[in-house]
């Protein structure tokens, strides 16, 4: 069997503050390096070595790759770094408190911004302060790539070519891997390596720093098995076959 590795930074700052972060860069808590901290050593328990490792441009999922990688002992093998696996952008709710949002907007539009599979939150230009073109790290891509906002939809379009180009090949030939990323990018991932609905996949959620531990069928992407190193803190998942 191969194996992927799937796991989403831990706590960051605004996730304490309880504000809508999505390509916003802010750091890991203290509560998320230790959440990392121990899914390193979780993932070290399982004795597995990778043969190589991905994250998104953001720091909150990079400091969680390097925490594991350094639990696990394994700081040398191959890093790539690529946008594509960045957050799901909250365009014209980045920065805002969830609380005080859905107190001016009310709890069903926020749900529907949140949860909904097709409908993106209020779409920003590049005038701005949090479109990803007056970022420096996103300088040199196209500002006609680069989102003002975006659905779990959207965020999949962005997500998963990559995947599909980059990343799978990789495991159909037998490389274990793992991938530090988030909430919305690794949920565009499960619906795609689960083959979940549109209508169920905003039900689904990754804890923070508690890696999901998926066995594929050998030169597939067929998925045997599936389970959260941390039995206390899993959440559900899909159902194989």
């Amino acid at each position: 069997m191969t194996i992927l590795a799937l796991c989403r930074h831990g706590q960051s700052e605004w996730n304490l503050q309880n504000r809508f972060t999505g390509w916003v860069d802010v750091d890991l808590t203290e509560k998320g390096e230790n959440e990392e901290r121990l899914g390193g050593e979780l993932l070290a328990a399982e004795g597995i070595r990778f043969d190589e490792a991905f994250t998104s441009y953001q720091t909150r999922a990079i400091r969680t790759l390097w925490i594991a990688l350094h639990k696990l002992d394994q700081c040398y093998i191959p890093v790539t770094k690529d946008w594509h696996l960045n957050e799901r952008h909250y365009g014209g709710l980045s920065g805002l408190n969830k609380q005080e949002t859905r107190d001016k907007h009310g709890d069903e539009q926020v749900h529907i911004w949140r949860r909904s599979f097709d409908t993106p939150p209020p779409i920003v230009g590049p005038e701005h302060k949090y479109h990803p073109s007056n970022d420096p790290r996103y300088a040199g891509i196209d500002p006609k790539e680069l989102p003002g906002g975006e659905s779990l939809k959207l965020t999949l379009e962005r997500v998963l070519p990559y995947f599909d180009d980059v990343i799978a090949p990789k495991i159909v030939a037998g490389e274990t891997l793992l991938i530090s990323a988030h909430g919305n990018s690794l949920r565009c991932l499960l619906k795609h390596l689960f083959d979940v609905s549109d209508e169920d996949i905003p039900g689904y959620e990754f804890p923070t720093g508690n890696p999901l531990l998926i066995d594929l069928e050998d030169g597939t992407l067929n998925v045997k098995s599936a389970r959260y190193l941390d039995e206390s803190r899993a959440k559900k998942l899909p159902v194989i076959g």
